[in-house]
């Protein structure tokens, strides 16, 4: 099961009741944190998650609405019982400016950490999921990213039963869509079980309408998306290089999505109907995030 919490959902200035921009993503032993706005840590308290469940970090960009609170976070995974290593991903540069981080604060570096920069397509990769980047449009170098579960095989153990097999190495052929062979008899991975495909969550972060926010979408079961100004601010979000709340319904609407969810809103917004109705009108299965905010797929 992917069960997201949404740790922030502002754009550049906090309020009562958004924090700055942060994802969570979790699946099965792993904890995968989108963007660590300022406070973030002190969300994970908030939503009742350890942080010592973070086994990557995932950065879009350098604006400083997305990495301030990477200092505090990490300090206190180094006075933690941490006992891994920490993967890093981010754009070009993020070695230089963790190492510029560590310069500029009096801090404990106790914590074994793996730093990768990266590029567009495919970054990560086991058995269960893969990571995957698209370089978006937002005057600095900004990513969007997607989680892609893999394809499960489901075993009947009822019909495994009934042909006369019993766990083992035979069982794990199966598993892995292997032909084998019972006492004579063939027996094919579609006779004993099926396939349950995998889900795709991608995440749109800041940027202008490109068309790399149509690419990462493509297909998927949950589209996150910045949407931090309304329809009728288009010039506006225009000027700053970000999306509106229709646009972002378009890029859903176009691509095959499911579901869509708006998230990184200006201050200027006290509620966030205006934006969650303008979407609507394009793509119907649409809400927007609200800080701790938990969704499982």
């Amino acid at each position: 099961m992917i069960e997201l919490t949404f740790l922030g959902t502002s754009s550049m200035v906090p309020t009562k009741e958004r924090n700055q921009s942060a994802i969570f993503i979790s699946y099965d032993t792993h904890g995968i944190l989108v963007d660590c706005g300022e406070g973030t840590q002190r969300q994970f308290k908030f939503a009742g998650i350890p942080l010592t469940k973070i086994t990557k970090i995932l950065i879009t960009h350098w604006h400083s609405d997305h990495t301030l609170g990477l200092p505090g976070l990490l300090q206190s995974l180094s006075a933690s019982e941490y006992g891994r290593t920490l993967e890093i991903y981010g754009p070009k540069g993020i070695k230089e400016r963790l190492e510029h981080m560590y310069r500029a604060f009096l801090m404990d570096r106790l914590i074994e950490m793996k730093i990768t920069e990266i590029k567009e397509g495919t970054f990560f990769e086991n058995g269960e999921f893969k990571l995957e980047a698209k370089l978006l449009d937002h005057g600095i170098p900004c990513y969007a990213y997607a989680f892609v579960e893999k394809d499960k095989r489901r075993i009947d153990m009822a019909r495994v039963k009934k042909l006369g097999m019993k766990e083992g190495p035979l069982l794990g052929k199966l598993q892995r869509g292997e032909t084998v062979e019972v006492k004579g008899k063939k027996i094919s991975p579609d006779d004993v079980s099926s396939v349950q495909e995998g889900k795709k969550v991608a995440i749109i972060s800041d940027t202008l309408l490109c068309d790399s926010c149509y690419e990462i979408a493509q297909d998927a079961d949950l589209l996150i998306s910045e949407s931090t100004y309304s329809a009728a601010m288009e010039e506006k979000a225009e000027g700053y290089n970000h999306m509106t709340s229709k646009q972002a319904a378009l890029v859903a609407s176009k691509s095959n999505v499911k579901r869509l969810i708006l998230t990184h809103f200006s201050a200027r917004y006290k509620s966030t109907l205006e934006l969650n109705d303008d979407a609507r009108d394009y793509f119907e299965n649409t809400e927007c995030a609200f800080d701790l905010m938990k969704v499982k797929l």
